[in-house]
């Protein structure tokens, strides 16, 4: 019987890996920001301004799981850092063209960066968790997170100051990380396939893995047409239906996300030792009970609302991905990219369905009808314990 390949807790690697994920995902966090001076410069939709979340879903995320069947089949590295300026390039120009078609151009040239970054970035990461991966997956997740949050608080302070001509200025931290995994390029590397396999910690199954499989990927959908329907219309509430500031509305997005930040932190201490998929169901449901808090709260007491809202519905994502990773553990860059990618990715299709509600009905009920999406989560998590159970997979 072969002997598992493992492989320490390298915070090093970790944390470099961390900032490239904190780069690239601040441009694209600062997305969401930006619509409302997208809106008005090109005076569009509702709908057509959720389109453009779609585009940048699907191509930042729903192709994931082709970028991860590629960075499977061998390592590739340079995706690391050629993604985060990719990414950066396309964002950077956003607010200078003049058409919609360009722009939606451009939101593809990010979106792509991003999709080439993260299932290299979340395989490669997976080797150097150690033992707790949900713990040491969360360094690595935290820096995108955070990244996420920033993004929206980074973008509008250059707009506010300098004016929306500088926010090419922000291609600036692509460049710094890029030096600075130039500078440990040796100390990244992987080994071959089947001994990374071996190195993660794996569930047996079968065809019964892979039911479980879908099962959580459709849960991860749920949760993220939450959390995209939220980055998306918590601006646009904040502006059209309380009348309230556009860059402070970036701010509360921030808040939010940067709750996010917190509970992937704190989330996956606990998960790993109360058990994920348990974990996944509590915070499900936790969500939907403190959810309508945000349309009751005002001043400071909505930023707190948000923030807590996004500390318990985030708390899940890195534990998800290493779900999915455990129950495939041949091919950790799919698994990552379908997690990620794929199922986090159509929450810019929920997003679109959203803007279709707002556009007919008002902001305000479009946010309220979200607040579906976590029960089912939940109920869906439920099954999939259940099926666990019945199947004996080991996984609860």
């Amino acid at each position: 019987m072969d002997l598992p390949v493992t492989r320490s807790f390298n915070l090093k690697v970790l944390l470099l890996l961390s900032l490239g994920h904190l780069v690239t995902d601040i441009y694209q966090g600062s997305l969401p920001a930006l619509l409302p001076f997208l809106k008005e410069k090109l005076a569009l939709t509702y709908t057509m301004a959720a389109m453009i979340m779609l585009v940048s879903n699907l191509t930042s995320s729903v192709i994931q799981p082709l970028f991860g069947y590629v960075s499977d089949k061998k390592e590739k590295k340079f995706l690391l850092p050629l993604g985060c300026f990719v990414a950066g390039l396309g964002l950077c120009l956003l607010l200078l063209p003049t058409s919609y078609d360009t722009a939606l151009v451009l939101v593809i040239i990010s979106g792509l960066g991003v999709a080439s970054y993260h299932p290299e970035g979340y395989k490669t990461a997976a080797f150097f968790t150690g033992d707790k991966m949900a713990t040491g997956m969360s360094v690595f997740s935290v820096g995108g997170n955070l990244g996420l949050a920033l993004g929206p608080i980074i973008s509008l302070l250059i707009i506010n100051k300098m004016g929306s001509d500088y926010l090419p200025v922000m291609i600036i931290f692509s460049f710094v990380f890029i030096g600075l995994f130039f500078l440990n390029w040796n100390s990244i590397s992987l080994p071959k396939k089947d001994e990374t396999a071996k190195a993660i910690p794996a569930h047996s199954g079968g065809r019964a893995a892979y039911t479980a499989l879908i099962l959580v990927i459709v849960i991860v959908v749920a949760r993220s047409w939450t959390q995209i329907g939220l980055i998306t219309f918590i601006p646009f509430y904040y502006i059209d239906v309380l009348k309230g500031d556009p860059v402070y509305a970036g701010q509360l997005v921030s808040a939010f996300l940067m709750g996010g930040v917190v509970g992937t932190i704190v989330g996956s201490m606990i998960a790993d030792r109360v058990g994920h998929y348990g974990f996944v169901a509590i915070t499900l449901l936790l969500s939907a009970i403190i959810y309508p808090l945000m349309f009751v709260a005002e001043g400071i007491w909505l930023v707190l609302s948000l923030g807590l809202i996004g500390a318990v519905l985030i708390s899940s994502f890195t534990v998800t991905i290493v779900m999915a990773q455990q129950l495939l553990p041949q091919n950790v860059g799919v698994a990552s990219g379908l997690m990620v990618g794929f199922a986090i990715g159509t929450g810019g299709i929920g997003a679109t369905l959203i803007g279709v509600i707002a556009d007919h009905f008002g902001v305000l009920t479009a946010l309220k009808s979200i607040n579906i999406l976590p029960l089912f989560g939940f109920v869906l998590t439920l099954a999939l314990i259940a099926f666990a159970q019945k199947r004996r997979l080991g996984i609860v």
